[in-house]
């Protein structure tokens, strides 16, 4: 084989080599974690998007609108379902991460998810609530739907007042 072809497939070879490693490297764990941190807080806060108007409704200083409320309300339910994936997806403790996640949550999956569960179940019976037009009605089923928001916050988020 002559020299130039030997050197030709030499490097060739290198580069391969040295794209195969550093494929295999990866992101760091930290970074991972970074991501994984904020993937979650992307799902809560389009949950947080999507319950403000409904929430504007029960105060008073949004118009009632019957159509925006079961419309937010299944776009939680089906966002309600990626929350225990997301945290299943990589247990940040030990991350230098910034989260208002407790660390109870890897502790008791099965307990977090049906918290999540319980907010699907209470946003589909809103939804339906809303989908009769009645603003009483559909207000009405608000504290059982929040309420669904807040025990998975009372046991698994950092107290805002903290």
């Amino acid at each position: 084989m002559p020299l130039r072809t030997t050197i030709i497939a030499a490097s060739m070879f290198c580069v391969l080599l040295a794209t195969a490693i550093s494929a295999e490297e990866g992101p760091t764990p930290e970074q991972r974690a970074v991501t994984a941190t904020e993937n979650r807080q992307a799902v809560f806060k389009l949950l947080g998007v999507n319950m403000g108007p409904i929430v504007g409704m029960a105060r008073g200083s949004v118009p009632f609108d019957a159509e925006v409320a079961e419309r937010n309300a299944r776009r939680i339910a089906m966002l309600s379902t990626m929350i225990p994936e997301r945290f299943a997806a990589m247990d940040t403790r030990g991350f230098d991460v910034t989260t208002e996640a407790l660390p109870i949550i890897w502790d008791n999956p099965d307990d977090f998810a049906e918290k999540a569960k319980a907010l699907h179940d209470a946003a589909i019976t809103f939804a339906e609530l809303a989908a009769t037009g009645e603003q009483a009605t559909t207000l009405g089923g608000l504290r059982a739907f929040g309420g669904a928001c807040g025990n998975c916050h009372d046991t698994y988020r950092v107290d805002d007042d903290d």
